[in-house]
């Protein structure tokens, strides 16, 4: 067998006790390399960071007592994802999104729509309004107009009477003074950039051991 293949062979198979054994008294290498892995990321976070996200919450409340006092669990499973996907299309509809793009005057609703927001936790709880941006003002006007936006025209739809239930009520919750961060945070880049370069250093220690052997076999 040529040594290419046989390099091949033994770097895919599972390794022996005493290669592992090897690889564990490495551990020097690993912890080196976790810590480049973790400064490189730490870099990379600052050279170009994630956007800012920005987050509203609005609470829905679709009074399931009393919409079905005396049904079953399916009719009021069945009416809660009807009216969700109700609030669903509102939040992402023509008239909310251009809305949102006015205000902004920057945006487009193509990318707030693929973009730039994002609509957390549908259902019978606070619904979490999320907006990205490079700019922390900006970030928080996307999120604050999006969910005061959808606010007002779920309640023109409910005092009209069009498609929601008369149950459900809506209720802004946080849609000012909205708290914004990093949409990544540091830890998770420190985290990835470590486990990545330690997995890669137990590669290339496999390979280089892999390959040493592979050439006293052929």
């Amino acid at each position: 067998m040529n040594r290419a293949g046989t390099r091949a062979r033994r770097i895919l198979s599972v390794p022996s006790p005493d290669e592992a054994a090897q690889l564990l008294r490495a551990w020097r290498v690993w912890t080196a390399a976790a810590l480049l892995g973790a400064l490189f990321a730490a870099l990379l976070y600052l050279i170009a960071p994630p956007p800012y996200r920005a987050r509203a919450t609005v609470l829905i409340d679709f009074n399931l007592e009393e919409a079905w006092p005396e049904e079953t669990d399916r009719q009021q499973f069945y009416y809660l994802e009807r009216e969700t996907r109700k609030l669903e299309e509102i939040a992402w509809s023509d008239r909310v999104l251009s809305a949102v793009a006015d205000a902004d005057g920057l945006v487009t609703v193509a990318s707030l729509r693929g973009r730039d927001l994002h609509l957390a936790q549908p259902g019978d709880a606070g619904w979490h309004f999320y907006a990205d941006s490079p700019s922390p003002r900006r970030a928080e006007l996307l999120a604050s107009t999006w969910a005061q936006e959808f606010v007002r025209q779920a309640f023109r739809r409910l005092e009209a009477g069009e498609s929601l239930s008369s149950f459900t009520k809506v209720q802004p919750v946080q849609v000012a003074w909205l708290p914004v961060e990093r949409s990544v945070p540091l830890g998770t880049y420190l985290l990835a950039g470590a486990l990545l370069a330690m997995t890669l250093s137990v590669f290339a220690l496999f390979f280089v051991h892999g390959g040493g052997e592979g050439s006293r076999v052929s």
